[in-house]
């Protein structure tokens, strides 16, 4: 079939479709302000993902591990484990797609293909617990809440619990919230206490039982024991080389060691031992005075090189706790930025921060564990012209669901040694930054892992980084990254390996600043300068080791401009995918892309693409999202799709009064935040 892109596609003249109150609220308008990245590194991008963000895991305590890239996960049966991608092997791989793709839209639905069903999994504001109330958009307290689905969801993982058939465990991240639209008559320059303590409610994670229903595909929440939500208020534990040290230091928290509340969650990842990863990213835009640090200079340029800026946030948290204002408490932001891990098998446990792993704007981490049991992570820097990571765990996962082996497993991601991506391309005097493809082969080239920072079994550090200490680097990791000579890239977000092949895949969103005056240029893994539509690497990675090879699979965009690449494929036949964002594995070895701010100016979406075989680059749009929203969070099994639907409606005209969307009720219902599920009316499986 040839898809036709629509005309007003031609046009490269405009930016991310993302509305100015999203960037607000979202990012803190992080593209609007200068790149926190001045460092005189060099700009590339590397993906590596991991196994498992959506499949390596079978019941509670069960650790179902991915041994290596034919890791067939084959406990988990029929019944999906997944996490945010990676779904088990049904083989053979290569099987491609098989639906009509959806055409691009401007509805104010979730559109999907003939043949297939939907439904509405949970919404914002849907009870959790028996004790909790209904959700009544004009009567609303931070009570309620704390019981209730949080807001603005994004990643998602659903896990089997064992011995209770086509029943899970679905765990949703709340990324920010979007206070103007939760509130009639909201005053952004006076909000009330109560509406302050609604949106700190809101934000953090929930952990709802569902139920399936024979023949179909649908989800149903239950109220169930596992029932959790976690906040910006819940407290968690610090580990690894930043605990206790004086960076982490605060009025409230003398010993560095516990914080309180998770915000700015955007992706994650499953861990084989049955927990729940899940990146803290922009969560510079939740601190007021960010030019008022104590510490002098050295300070000023610790938390610039962050993003931090002066005067007011727009949550406008300060007002209701100390802490949200670095003039009072600098401290208080050191304790942000990085992979959370939640056990969501224990609702009474305390989830813990993982600063082994560094901090930065973490879009997720996702877990890849070899044929040997050595347990890799891997995550991007979501922001322009920022790095990629990986994490070798200096532990092995263990087997078997004992109380020893789960103490040792939630400790795997407290020792080994933290890297950061440095790229080179193999036609580097071919890139002229307009995106023409330099060979035959495509966008090809050679990586190096540099080592950061070495943490001990005890969870002390060890500096790699000449003139910091270990400290410092897992607190200031940007900083440590610039004075290896990282690769900036074109912000890298998700990360993800085949289940088959063991290879990685990074989507890098876009970057519209590349090449700008002053700001790095064009190369082989960033070949377009002013770039709008992002694309997608492909890496070929000792998972243990330094040494990687790298490919662009997609240079996304309008397939009838000479600017984009689908891994050799037809472009007469794809679908036009702009700005990736999350990606998924289903069983058969294809990898699925949502999207967030399609600069082609329709809604966005999730794509198919094929990696193998003559098909190998064919890409198409299995469905899209109301208008204003943002897709998140794929999960992709033989059965269902799972997909978050963040924002909809959310425009910069847009209040309560006078909304964008009715998504997902109808009628003149409020726009809710909400996770969505497909099925095939047959019964049959997804996508091929």
């Amino acid at each position: 079939m040839t898809l036709k892109p629509l005309a007003l596609f031609v046009q490269h003249d405009g930016r991310s479709a993302r509305a100015a109150v999203t960037c607000e609220y979202k990012c803190a308008n992080a593209c609007f302000h200068e790149t926190p990245n001045t460092s005189g590194g060099e700009y590339f991008g590397d993906i590596v993902s991991s196994l498992n963000r959506r499949g390596l895991i079978k019941g509670g305590a069960a650790a179902v591990l991915a041994v290596g890239a034919a890791s067939a996960l084959a406990a988990c049966g029929d019944d999906e484990a997944t996490g945010s991608t990676g779904s088990t092997p049904a083989g053979p791989p290569g099987t491609g797609t098989n639906f009509t793709a959806v055409a691009p839209n401007k509805e104010d639905a979730v559109v999907i293909p003939e043949g297939y069903e939907q439904s509405v999994v949970i919404r914002w504001g849907d009870p959790l617990f028996a004790d909790a109330p209904a959700f009544d958009f004009d009567r609303q307290s931070a009570a309620a809440q704390a019981k209730q689905f949080g807001y603005n969801n994004d990643f998602a993982a659903l896990l089997p619990i064992e011995g209770q058939a086509n029943s899970y465990l679905l765990v949703v991240n709340h990324e920010y919230t979007t206070a103007p639209q939760m509130f009639r008559g909201y005053d952004k320059a006076n909000p009330t206490p109560e509406q302050l303590a609604i949106t700190m409610a809101a934000h953090g994670l929930t952990v709802v039982e569902v139920k399936g229903e024979p023949g179909t595909g649908k989800l149903t929440p239950v109220f169930g024991k596992y029932n959790r939500r976690i906040t910006a208020t819940t407290e968690f534990t610090l580990t690894g080389p930043a605990a206790g040290s004086d960076f982490v230091k605060t009025s409230a928290d003398p010993t560095g060691t516990k914080v309180l509340g998770t915000f700015a969650n955007c992706a994650g990842g499953v861990t084989p031992w049955g927990t729940v990863l899940s990146g803290e990213e922009n969560f510079h835009g939740y601190f007021a005075n960010g030019d008022k640090p104590v510490g002098g200079d050295t300070a000023v340029a610790r938390a610039k090189r962050y993003g931090f800026t002066a005067g007011a946030t727009a949550n406008l948290w300060e007002r209701a706790d100390k802490r949200f204002d670095l003039a009072q408490e600098p401290n208080e932001a050191n304790r942000f930025g990085y992979v959370i891990e939640v056990d969501p098998w224990d609702p009474n446990s305390t989830p813990v921060k993982h600063s082994a792993m560094g901090r930065l704007k973490h879009e997720g981490a996702n877990i890849y564990v070899t044929k040997g049991g050595d347990v890799v992570s891997y995550t991007g820097d979501d922001e322009k012209f920022d790095y990629m990571y990986k994490f070798v765990s200096s532990r092995k996962v263990q087997s078997g669901t004992g109380a020893a082996s789960r103490r040792h497993n939630m400790t795997i991601l407290d020792a080994g040694t933290l890297y950061v991506a440095k790229l080179t391309g193999d036609h580097a005097d071919k890139i002229d930054g307009t995106g023409a493809k330099p060979s035959d082969k495509g966008f090809t080239g050679k990586g190096q892992w540099i080592p950061l920072l070495e943490t001990n079994a005890e969870g002390k550090g060890k500096s790699l980084v000449d003139g910091m200490t270990a400290e410092e680097v897992a607190v200031f990791t940007r900083l440590a990254a610039d004075k290896v000579g990282a690769t900036k890239m074109d912000r890298p977000e998700d990360f993800e390996a085949n289940p088959y092949t063991g290879k990685v895949y990074v989507a890098l969103t876009n970057n519209d600043n590349r090449g700008k005056e002053g700001k790095a240029g064009a190369d082989e893994a960033n070949p377009r300068n002013l770039n709008k539509n992002g694309q997608v690497l492909e890496i070929d990675d000792d998972h243990t080791g330094t040494e990687f090879t790298w490919s662009l699979l997609l240079v996304c965009g309008d397939p009838n401009a000479a600017d984009t690449y689908y891994a050799g494929f037809d472009k007469t036949k794809v679908s036009p995918i702009s700005c990736p964002d999350n990606l998924a594995f289903d069983p058969y070895g294809n990898l699925w892309i949502s999207t967030d701010g399609n600069a082609l100016k329709s809604n966005d979406g999730l794509f198919s693409v094929v990696l193998d075989g003559a098909n190998r680059g064919e890409t198409k749009q299995f469905l899209t999202v109301p208008r204003g929203a943002e897709t998140c969070g794929p999960i992709v099994t033989e059965s269902r799709v799972i997909v978050c639907v963040q924002h909809p409606g959310e425009t910069d005209d847009a209040t309560p009064d006078n909304p964008f969307s009715h998504w997902p009720d109808g009628g003149s219902a409020q726009p809710r935040p909400s996770v969505a599920v497909v099925w095939k009316k047959d019964g049959g499986r997804i996508g091929v």
